[in-house]
């Protein structure tokens, strides 16, 4: 199991760097994009192609891979998709070089990609995102890769369901599975990436990959003739290309093969042939991972001395030995190899640097040969020392959590406070506002009681006032008139008297304007008969030859309360007085209806009308009067006038309350 740890730990290393997918067939492919770049080409076909080449070269000749950068860069020349562009293939040459440069390349291309609507930014962005958590792997460990992945990259890949990239991220995401040991669920995924490839690019360097994914994967569940299946499959694809450089990924994964069947002899002249092909294209990672299968083969075959040396090249060279934890391994390989070959004091020098590297990572504490020579008094004294220093660091601890808790009770105290003050000052605005409210209420109250007051005392004196000159003054003039009409039948005549008939006459007016008087005060017909019949005679009383009044009462009922009708009859007839009055009109529309609790008068004239302002109604009588009568009634009024006439709405509540 730890082998297969190694080997897996090795894999990844190397799948997750491998975002150059080339076509199979490169020389071509090559040539066309030379081609672009020297012929007169439109600018984005050159800038494209510059950078394709950059990516390219990035691992085989880094000097020509800068040099093709910058030429790409030249012919951006504002467009944006091309500006995120080089910052995503400046990350990719970074990538194997400075992590971190990359990592902040690659985010600046998403920034920009993220502002372009199209397939081919979102497929690009989809790239970057997982490049993205490559270079952030050291730092944060496999899970934000794997986050990264599934939460960015494949929902944007997965917007165009048969895309290579999304076959090409599905197949990435198997390895990690595979890493994690998930052989299952990496099987799953690689048969996502299947399903797209085989029937969409059935001839594409992702397909290649996606078999050799299968094959390894089957490789590290001992399925050797499931794996044997996939690595036949990869090899047809790429055995009419013998010089394409991603010959030596297939030696990799066959070497894998024959390691899993156990044929170490056979598993020698493959790994020299990908040897070959890695030198030849200067894959220097991959190079030193078929030198530790070599290594491994060779100690198995008990060829020590071989063995021995590929270690001590692979830590030379250090392509493989820039991962902590490849490197710790091959110091364990070297300390039980020596160990075996008989070199105690080697096998101890290189346990001492392993089980200090070990300790730095903060790994599992594992027994260490260098025990055996130390004296059970310097392991006592150092485990002392660590208790010491443990125990001091507590004891910090401590005190810092301390501080913390203080600082964390005020400043919860402080915002306890700061929320209570904030409550307290809420809710005496609150209460001033509902202050304010209750004074206003108490306010109107008071002016409606006195309204009420006002008007019922006027009605009251209105009546006595009207009994008064009907029942007394009226009665005697009246008196009086039948007394002079009697003597003078009896006593004149009527053509040597006209003098005294005149006055007679002016008599009988006289009782007729007193009663008219009288009527106006009090009505008697809305006494007697209500307020309908009260308003019709009302406006039959003002009609005249040069003036038409046209009344219409609507569902006016007859119960209604005797203040309440008094109150809507006085209004009618201050209405009707201003029109006649002050309007010079010679029609007149009154238009009187009641809807349950609800009463509306509408009156319209063709008068001259008068300036509708809040000056004019301060300074008029008449409307101050019809204000108080429709305040009292809880009502409302509009008024509109223009020298083409007046109209006035009012609406009263009558619920008698």
């Amino acid at each position: 199991m730890k082998r297969l740890l190694i080997l897996l730990s090795i894999l990844l290393s190397f799948s997750l760097q491998s975002q150059q997918i080339t076509p199979l067939n490169e020389k071509p492919y090559l040539d066309s994009l030379q081609n672009i770049v020297k012929t007169s080409s439109p600018d984005a076909s050159k800038s494209n192609a510059y950078f394709i080449l950059s990516n390219y070269y990035r691992n085989i000749d880094s000097l020509l891979s800068k040099k093709y950068l910058e030429s790409g860069k030249a012919f951006i020349k504002g467009n944006p998709l091309l500006s995120a562009k080089y910052d995503y293939y400046k990350a990719q040459y970074y990538l194997d070089r400075n992590k971190e440069k990359a990592g902040i390349s690659y985010q600046q291309a998403i920034k920009a990609l993220s502002k372009i609507k199209n397939e081919e930014s979102d497929l690009l962005q989809a790239s970057a995102w997982y490049s993205y958590g490559v270079t952030q792997k050291d730092k944060e460990g496999y899970p934000f890769l794997v986050k990264t992945i599934l939460e960015k990259s494949i929902p944007l890949a997965k917007k165009y369901e048969n895309s290579r990239n999304l076959g090409f991220l599905y197949t990435q995401f198997a390895v990690i599975l595979t890493y994690n040991a998930e052989l299952k669920k990496s099987e799953e995924y690689n048969k996502k990436a299947l399903k797209i490839l085989e029937k969409r690019f059935p001839n594409s360097s992702e397909l290649f990959f996606t078999y050799l994914n299968f094959a390894n994967n089957y490789c590290y569940q001992a399925k050797g003739d499931e794996a044997k299946k996939f690595l036949d499959k990869a090899e047809n694809l790429i055995n009419p290309y013998p010089e394409s450089s991603i010959n030596a990924f297939y030696y990799y994964s066959k070497t894998l093969y024959y390691i899993t069947r156990q044929k170490n002899s056979e598993a020698l002249p493959v790994i020299e042939k990908g040897i070959f092909y890695t030198k030849k294209f200067n894959q220097s990672l991959l190079a030193q991972m078929f030198y530790f299968n070599k290594y491994d083969i060779l100690r198995k075959l008990k060829r020590y001395d071989e063995a021995k040396n590929v270690l001590e090249d692979i830590l030379t060279e250090k392509s493989l030995a820039l991962d902590l934890r490849n490197r710790k391994t091959i110091y364990k390989q070297l300390s039980t190899l020596n160990e075996e070959m008989g070199n105690s004091k080697e096998a101890l020098a290189w346990e001492q640097k392993y089980s200090k590297l070990n300790d730095s990572l903060n790994t599992e504490s594992v027994k260490l040969e260098i025990n055996k020579i130390e004296s059970k008094f310097n392991a006592a004294e150092k485990e002392r020392k660590i208790a010491t220093l443990n125990a001091e660091k507590n004891q910090k601890d401590l005190e810092v959590n301390k501080k913390n808790s203080y600082l964390w009770g005020l400043s919860l105290t402080l915002l306890l406070l700061i929320s209570l003050l904030i409550f307290l000052f809420i809710i005496f605005r609150k209460n001033k506002k509902i202050s304010i409210q209750r004074i206003n209420e108490i306010k109107q109250k008071e002016e409606l009681s006195l309204t009420k007051a006002i008007l019922d005392g006027e009605e009251r004196e209105r009546e006595r006032i009207a009994r008064d000159l009907h029942d007394g003054l009226g009665g005697m003039l009246a008196g009086v008139k039948i007394n002079f009409s009697t003597w003078s039948a009896n006593h004149l005549d009527a053509e040597k008297d006209k003098e005294f008939y005149k006055i007679l006459g002016q008599l009988d007016n006289s009782v007729s304007e007193l009663r008219h008087v009288a009527r106006n005060l009090m009505p008697e017909s809305l006494l007697n008969f209500g307020l309908e019949t009260a308003i019709n005679d009302l406006c039959e009383f003002y009609k005249r030859k040069d003036l038409e009044i046209d009344f219409q009462a609507i569902n006016i009922e007859k119960n209604l309360p005797l203040n309440i009708q008094l109150n809507i009859y006085r209004i009618v007839q201050e209405l009707l007085a201003n029109a006649i009055k002050h309007a010079e009109a010679a029609n007149i529309l009154l238009q009187c209806s009641q809807s349950g609790k609800n009463f509306f008068i509408t009156i319209e004239d063709n008068g001259k009308g008068f300036e509708n302002n809040a000056e004019q109604k301060t300074k008029s009588m008449g409307l101050r009067n019809l204000k108080n009568r429709v305040d009292y009634l809880k009502g409302n009024m509009e008024i509109s006038s223009d020298n083409q006439g007046t109209t006035i709405n009012i609406q009263l509540n009558i619920d008698g309350e």
